[in-house]
């Protein structure tokens, strides 16, 4: 009927769902289902976001811009990647523009301390342990945003080259070199702290 709408599914039986069917009811305008879409996907979403642009504000943005631009995109959806793959390239994009406007200005400060162990070490070992995450964090916005996409992917996440290859829009062995590179890179620039 006309201006029927669908019930919302319980939020047991939304889990349920596969994401293909949740993303054809949210293309139809059903706000519960992308709601569960939202619910199920955010977390990775704002944990890539935030590895990329180091700062958990920033993340937010990004991610809160990629699903509003999702849900004027739904009904444009046709499913030939899955929704995960799909909403992945839309974050990596925008944070990729991020990236790309502050041109890898990176504010060391807010990248996140790892968590303190569950012994007490020395002050001398925090202190190194400190220096060494700056590094890091350093050394990865000095990759290019092609290359840290890449390497987020495929060490953070464990995705293949293909899937890498599928949510960057590149062929798998051009992901591979990506990688390869950005690993490259990091070695250099972390030989010191071996």
């Amino acid at each position: 009927m006309p201006g029927d709408r669908r019930p919302a599914p319980a939020p047991d039986v939304e889990y349920r769902l596969e994401d293909g069917l949740l993303a054809v009811r949210a293309a139809e305008g059903d706000e519960n289902a992308f709601e569960a879409l939202v619910r199920r996907h955010a977390p990775a979403l704002l944990r890539l976001a935030a590895t990329m642009l180091g700062n958990a504000t920033e993340a937010e943005d990004a991610v809160q811009d990629a699903f509003v631009s999702a849900w004027r995109r739904l009904p444009g959806f046709r499913g030939h990647a899955a929704f995960a793959t799909w909403m992945h390239r839309i974050v990596i994009n925008r944070c990729l523009n991020m990236l790309r406007a502050r041109r890898l200005v990176t504010d060391l400060d807010a990248v996140p301390e790892p968590a303190a162990p569950d012994h007490v070490a020395s002050p001398a070992r925090t202190a190194e342990s400190h220096a060494a995450v700056r590094e890091l964090a350093r050394s990865l916005s000095a990759l290019s945003p092609e290359q840290r996409v890449c390497w987020v992917l495929r060490e953070l996440e464990g995705r293949s080259y293909e899937s890498i290859a599928d949510t960057v829009g590149i062929s798998p062995e051009a992901a591979r070199g990506r990688v390869f590179r950005a690993r490259r890179c990091l070695t250099e620039a972390m030989t010191a702290w071996r």
